[in-house]
């Protein structure tokens, strides 16, 4: 059935391949997707199971919620698949190329200033990427966040804080990638090595600046005050060693009412960011008109509203919750994942050292007389990699569903299974999540199980 393909010269062999199996995630993803929109619509009643802690117009909220963001999701990845397939079929990547070339060729530099060339190249499709995002991130922010009691930015303040990361993103990836495209150029045989070494130092010092030097840019960090939550927290730590140095809670309310907690840092300098939705006596939104119930229309399903109701969670809760954080860093799940993400990384260059010499991978994406490092880098680990990258993820995925019911079962030992409970259960109706998934969808996306598969292995809810 297929056998003309094999006629084909290699290049469009390969042009062919990419654009199937692009189609093929697609597809697949979109049967997800699905299986799991009919989740949503079928499920309409709280489970016998949960009825005890989740109310039912809480679980109906959660089901619009999310009913509105897959409905959203499939209809921005329809689009982005078609604008990637046009993309590759109108040789919109070579085109780029050459109006990138004809910039610096006005500044007197030619074809052998590759380097200045390929950040030109950079610049120019991270625009374009960010423009023809920003309708989609515009609907998702003040369509579908604002509908469901989310959004609390203002257009000014989205507007400001796209140009802020747009100039930051521009600021870290220009200068790495030019350094890289210099490591491979005068690296030599063993260039793999040095670019792989030098993208190992740069997401180490990404990790450890991030929250003290980049966050602070779009949100403000202020130390926890002093308290008997500080002290708690503090005391917490050092009973497992954690080398605690600073305490954050970062004002995550200016943009969304969702929330969050985390560490950071390396060796013996470790942080810990609380956001300020997540704490029940800081959050704003539990202050003044934010707190007010407002009122639900009835006149149709996709307009119904959520209340603002008290969020977040109590000290002990909120030390359930970062007993399980810290028993991440316990039990070494961050130090694994960095070395299963370096790994790829290491092998990632090994294959692109390989690979980077076949002028047809070059040819099948329109480059025919030239053959750029940038252009490659592209290829190989955008297009050439992705069917590795899918199996990868998956595996990534149900390693990370391990190491959560580990975490949980770390915080239990801790003596904080009932507050780490009740602390889901709190968590998962403030961000609106659903607890009941699709099984084959669940399998493949969710990095964290649902709330009923932790609630049942904390053992306070029995299976039938």
């Amino acid at each position: 059935m297929f056998d003309f393909i094999n006629e084909l010269p290699v290049e469009k062999q390969i042009f062919y391949a990419v654009l199937g199996f692009s189609w093929t995630v697609y597809i697949w993803e979109a049967y997800l997707a699905n299986r799991q929109r009919r989740t949503y619509r079928s499920t309409t009643r709280v489970p016998q199971e949960l009825e005890k802690v989740i109310d039912s117009e809480t679980f109906e909220k959660s089901r619009l919620y999310q009913l509105d963001k897959s409905n959203f999701s499939f209809w921005s990845g329809l689009y982005s698949e078609t604008e990637g397939t046009l993309i590759l079929v109108l040789g919109g990547i070579p085109l780029l190329w050459s109006i990138a070339g004809k910039q610096t060729k006005r500044f007197g530099l030619g074809p052998e200033y590759e380097i200045t060339q390929s950040l030109v190249f950079l610049s120019l499709s991270t625009l374009f990427t960010t423009l023809t995002g920003l309708p989609w991130s515009l609907y998702n922010t003040f369509v579908i966040e604002e509908k469901h009691g989310f959004n609390q930015q203002s257009l000014v303040f989205f507007i400001k804080d796209a140009v802020k990361k747009f100039a930051v993103t521009q600021c870290i990836l220009l200068p790495v990638t030019l350094l890289l495209l210099y490591i491979i150029k005068i690296g030599g045989d063993y260039f793999f090595i040095y670019a792989w070494l030098f993208t190992l130092g740069v997401s180490l010092a990404l990790v450890t600046i991030y929250a003290d030097y980049i966050a602070p840019l779009f949100d403000k960090f202020i130390p926890l005050p002093e308290g008997e939550l500080k002290t708690e927290i503090e005391a917490m730590a050092n009973s497992i060693s954690f080398p605690l140095t600073k305490l954050y809670v970062v004002e995550g309310s200016q943009r969304s009412s969702h929330s969050n907690a985390y560490f950071y840092g390396f060796f013996k300098n470790k942080r810990i960011v609380l956001f300020d939705t997540l704490l029940e006596d800081y959050s704003p939104l539990n202050k003044g008109d934010k707190a007010k119930p407002e009122p639900i229309e009835t006149d149709g399903e996709a307009k119904v509203k959520p209340k603002h109701k008290k969020q977040g969670c109590n000290n002990k809760e909120i030390l359930a919750v970062l007993g399980h954080e810290l028993g991440h860093w316990k039990l070494g799940h961050t130090v694994k994942n960095i070395v299963i993400s370096q790994t790829n990384s290491f092998l990632g260059f090994a294959l692109f050292a390989a690979l980077i010499g076949r002028k047809e991978l070059f040819v099948a994406f329109g480059f025919n007389d030239s053959q750029p490092t940038l252009i490659g880098l592209m290829i190989i680990f955008q297009f050439i990699f992705s069917p590795y990258n899918e199996v990868l993820s998956f595996c990534l995925t149900v390693l990370s569903r391990r190491f959560e019911f580990q975490a949980d079962a770390f915080a239990c030992n801790m003596g904080k299974a009932p507050e780490l409970y009740s602390s889901l259960i709190k968590l998962n109706k403030d961000n609106l999540g659903f607890p009941v998934a699709d099984w084959l969808y669940s399998m493949w996306h969710y990095s964290h199980p649902p709330l009923l598969e932790r609630l049942r292995a904390l053992g306070n809810i029995k299976q039938d």
